[in-house]
């Protein structure tokens, strides 16, 4: 779903109006609703720092607004695609149902992502049997990962970091 779609979506589940929101966030009279319509139409695009600062009056992390444009079965086609070269992400079947899968053959991508996964699973294996409300369920989705408590989820360091060390390691 592209970024217009997701403003939209947690601006009503707030429910908030677009002039609202735009007033809340700092822009003027007629600008406001104007200006969060755009924005919803895909008009223009905020940037980084508004969409965090959306990201805090929606209390969500920024990335549940940030995510591929999934807005047709051809866009999400290709984002599936694109998980299944990233990290190893598999079709498969499971009595006579299409399931995805993680590929084992990823490595520590796969370790990672099972982590997350299974993270996942867990959260909605709860809201099934009704051990935690929908409210708290997407409270988790829409605030992950920092509203994780599984401690299953890594955090992949600064690419600078990662280059260091190698760097480091490499000299000994």
């Amino acid at each position: 779903m592209a970024i217009g779609k997701r403003i939209k979506f947690f601006r009503n589940r707030k429910g908030l109006k677009q002039k609202q929101l735009g007033e809340i966030l700092g822009f003027l009279g007629k600008t406001s609703d104007v200006r969060m319509a755009q924005y919803e139409a895909e008009a223009r695009v905020p940037k980084s720092d508004l969409v965090k600062e959306m990201a805090h009056i929606f209390d969500v992390s920024p990335h549940a607004l940030t995510v591929p444009d999934i807005d047709t079965y051809t866009g999400l086609m290709h984002t599936l695609f694109t998980l299944e070269d990233m990290y190893g992400l598999k079709i498969g079947e499971i009595d006579g149902e299409i399931c995805l899968r993680l590929g084992k053959s990823t490595g520590t991508t796969y370790a990672s992502m099972f982590d997350m996964f299974y993270a996942w699973q867990q959260q909605a294996a709860q809201l099934e049997n009704e051990e935690i409300t929908k409210e708290e369920y997407d409270q988790w989705r829409y605030n992950y990962p920092q509203s994780d408590t599984s401690k299953y989820w890594a955090k992949v360091p600064l690419q600078e970091l990662s280059d260091y060390l190698v760097g480091e390691l490499q000299k000994k």
